[in-house]
């Protein structure tokens, strides 16, 4: 999806009709009943998701995704904090499109200090 705002939102809209694969359909559907019914979660619904091509890491994945979102969320509301921009969530969108969930590589550190100014006290 990425790249497609159109894709996105006919996602967000309808997962049933809109332009994605059916492993990616079944997949959405898994996470709307772990949302919706978590407790309602059997085995079977993971054995359609294997039948659709997905592997026990993968719904292990969606699940731990699925959790921790569920998660954040909760956290959120409850400590009040204030969401993005939809400017900053473009811009980190286009930079986690680049390089994931990861973060960039850290500052370069200033070398140490000749003068002794950067030493302990003793």
């Amino acid at each position: 999806m990425l790249g497609s705002t159109d894709r996105v939102q006919a996602v967000l809209d309808d997962v049933a009709t809109a332009p994605i694969p059916e492993a990616e359909k079944a997949l959405f559907a898994f996470v709307d009943q772990l949302n919706d019914a978590p407790g309602d979660v059997r085995r079977d619904d993971v054995e359609r998701l294997k039948a659709a091509g997905w592997s026990d890491e993968a719904v292990y994945d969606a699940v731990s995704v699925c959790a921790l979102f569920n998660f954040y969320n909760r956290w959120i509301d409850g400590t009040g904090v204030q969401g993005m921009s939809p400017e900053l969530y473009m811009k980190s969108a286009k930079r986690m499109a680049v390089g994931g969930y990861l973060p960039g590589p850290p500052a370069p550190s200033a070398p140490p200090s000749s003068n002794g100014e950067d030493e302990p006290e003793r």
